[in-house]
């Protein structure tokens, strides 16, 4: 019997603890001190509350199967929308998370559906390190429950706050070192069980697009189908590219519509059909009308009470990504 997995991204902008939270680090606390200005109890649940009826009406009302995401503070605030999401959808979610060293303390996480999916109970974190601490990798695996094995990779990248020139060696050495774990994994695998092409899939928000050199050279990734079959290496297959120039990216900065959130899988995954476990159906950018706005399909961001766009009606700055995978 085949089966459908609808896996989901999602960059949650900003998805805070309240102010001054006792859960906070004390060398968190005060750099968050302005920033986190005005953000209340009242106004997470807020953002909790409209993320929440977002989430629960991906996959035509039935919720994500996996569901990552990034620009999460902590596990609490994780929970806290596990339970908004219980209200609305008759699943169980199990959340994976990772503490990290990030500057802003902001963290990558993966949730999964208990019922459809059991984890090894292994999680791998990687910091990056070119004078201050990146953003971590972060890898759990899934087995369903016809006992095939999913490896899942969060992504969340340097960002491109000093500009996109200076900022991309950060972005090209993480995506170095993710091509090398990529060939560790296969390895790995390989002399584990004979399994020559596991199903990898990477999600999350890599503040390139597809075609920036830190995903094409450094990463190893191509959105050229054919490249990819005739490849003696691991080199993954970028499912974004038919977003590239198109009217709807996943990230507006100005009137740039940009691809920055991302799966790209492993070559198992998109050809030779009947030799391996996955297949892709499809991907899309995912969005309700109230979601977005203007001339761009810019995102309706929630912001934060300290900046001047707060917008208790909005979401995020990013808008969420599906990849739907069928496993026979």
């Amino acid at each position: 019997m085949k089966i459908n997995h609808h896996i989901y991204w999602w960059n949650l902008e900003n998805l805070f603890d309240v102010n001054n939270s006792p859960d906070r680090p004390s060398w968190l606390q005060s750099r968050l001190r302005s920033e986190l200005k005005g953000w209340t109890a009242a106004v997470l649940d807020k953002k909790l509350t409209n993320l929440a009826d977002i989430i629960s009406r991906l996959n035509e009302g039935n919720g994500p199967d996996i569901l990552g995401v990034c620009e999460i503070e902590n596990e609490i605030v994780l929970q806290k929308l596990l339970a908004k999401l219980q209200q609305k959808l008759p699943r169980t979610y199990k959340v994976l998370h990772h503490d990290t060293n990030d500057g802003r303390g902001i963290d990558v996480a993966i949730l999964y559906d208990i019922s459809m999916y059991q984890d090894s109970g292994q999680q791998f974190s990687l910091e990056i390190m070119k004078r201050n601490a990146t953003r971590d990798l972060f890898q759990v695996e899934l087995t369903t429950n016809q006992g095939n094995e999913l490896v899942l990779i969060g992504n969340h990248w340097p960002a491109r706050s000093a500009g996109k020139y200076e900022s991309e060696p950060y972005r090209m050495m993480v995506g170095e070192t993710l091509s090398y774990w990529i060939e560790r994994i296969h390895e790995v695998k390989l002399a584990a069980n004979g399994q020559k092409h596991p199903a990898i899939v990477l999600m999350g928000d890599f503040n390139d697009n597809p075609y920036d050199r830190s995903l094409t050279e450094y990463l190893r990734s191509s959105g050229n189908l054919e490249k990819i079959k005739n490849s003696t290496s691991h080199i993954m297959f970028n499912m974004m590219y038919p977003f590239v120039g198109g009217d709807l990216g996943s990230y507006v900065y100005g009137s740039n519509i940009d691809v920055m959130d991302q799966f790209i899988v492993s070559r198992g995954m998109v050809v030779d059909y009947y030799k391996y476990p996955f297949q892709v159906e499809s991907t899309s950018i995912v969005y309700f009308p109230e979601m977005v706005k203007g001339d761009y399909n810019a995102p309706v961001r929630f912001s934060r009470p300290s900046k001047s766009d707060y917008n208790d009606k909005g979401y995020s700055d990013h808008l969420p990504i599906e990849l739907i995978v069928e496993e026979n």
